[in-house]
């Protein structure tokens, strides 16, 4: 049982789906009524032991294309590190799912679990596909109302489409977040067809609209003051035409942004790489996010 997720202690509208115990902690399963996406949305979260006598830092994982809620926390292995650290660690879905969308489910790369982590502002997708709103606003309220966290200490880390999510989250709010990461990021979706398709369906054709959502674009306009990690595959099968670090280096050389960007031999772009190098990155925020 779950020393904060009791139903007592939440809001009705919070629905605890699942929980089991994982290294000595909770591994939990929710879903709730989001404003910003007007329909459910889900998240787990897991607590590590830490948290049964007090408030911890939070680190949120923003997961790629085709992912849920249960991905990051099933294959990556970060647990073993949280509970180490004493990091409570959040992942949301990729998206808004069953909003009655005409084709949401017809690309795997655009629509159901592929939200992009852009506000909409073009039709039929502005009703529902909130998601930088719902990840930067709504989700954290929520997770500081019903958890045992410290809402001045968040971090945020992503992989893929996630790792762009993360990025720009980051970029765009440095007083939200104290530390940032990446595997293998879509790390210009301008220059893109990932980007590019996502952005000309959620944003319109106005180019200027995308560059809010576009890590290259804004680490140029305005560096973070901490390091930046990000770690890549070399034997990544979308290196070259999707996800472009390369971009991302150069425009964090001209605005003079710390960066720490790894060209890991021979990994690819699945969760066997991002468990291989789960503890450096956990390694990296908790130095951030354990400091008073």
């Amino acid at each position: 049982m779950n020393w904060k997720s009791r139903d007592s202690a939440m809001s009705a509208s919070l629905k605890l789906i699942s929980e089991t115990l994982c290294f000595g902690g909770f591994m939990g399963f929710y879903s709730h009524p989001s404003q910003a996406c007007n329909g459910d949305m889900r998240f787990s979260v897991y607590q590590p032991p830490q948290a049964k006598t007090r408030s911890l830092p939070v680190l949120y994982f923003l997961s790629g294309l085709t992912c849920t809620e249960e991905n990051f926390m099933a294959k990556a292995g970060a647990q073993q590190y949280a509970a180490q650290h004493g990091l409570i660690l959040v992942a949301p879905d990729t998206s808004p799912r069953h909003t009655g969308i005409s084709g949401e489910n017809e690309d795997w790369d655009l629509g159901s679990g592929a939200g992009f982590y852009v506000d909409a502002t073009a039709q039929p997708w502005q009703a529902h596909y909130q998601m930088y709103r719902y990840v930067v606003e709504e989700l954290p309220g929520l997770i500081a109302r019903q958890f045992p966290v410290l809402p001045d200490r968040q971090g945020i880390f992503g992989h893929s489409m996630g790792g762009h999510g993360a990025l720009v989250c980051a970029l765009r709010n440095p007083d939200r977040y104290r530390s940032v990461s990446a595997f293998a990021p879509i790390a210009a979706p301008m220059q893109c067809p990932w980007g590019q398709k996502a952005f000309s369906n959620y944003l319109g054709s106005d180019r200027q609209q995308w560059r809010q959502y576009d890590a290259s674009e804004l680490v140029r306009a305005a560096p973070r003051p901490d390091a930046i990690l990000i770690d890549q595959g070399t034997s990544d099968r979308y290196l070259t035409e999707q996800l472009l670090p390369d971009v991302f280096e150069k425009a964090c050389a001209e605005s003079g942004q710390a960066l720490t960007l790894r060209m890991q031999d021979g990994y690819d772009h699945s969760y066997f790489f991002i468990a291989t190098f789960m503890g450096d990155h956990m390694r990296h925020h908790a130095a951030a996010l354990n400091v008073g």
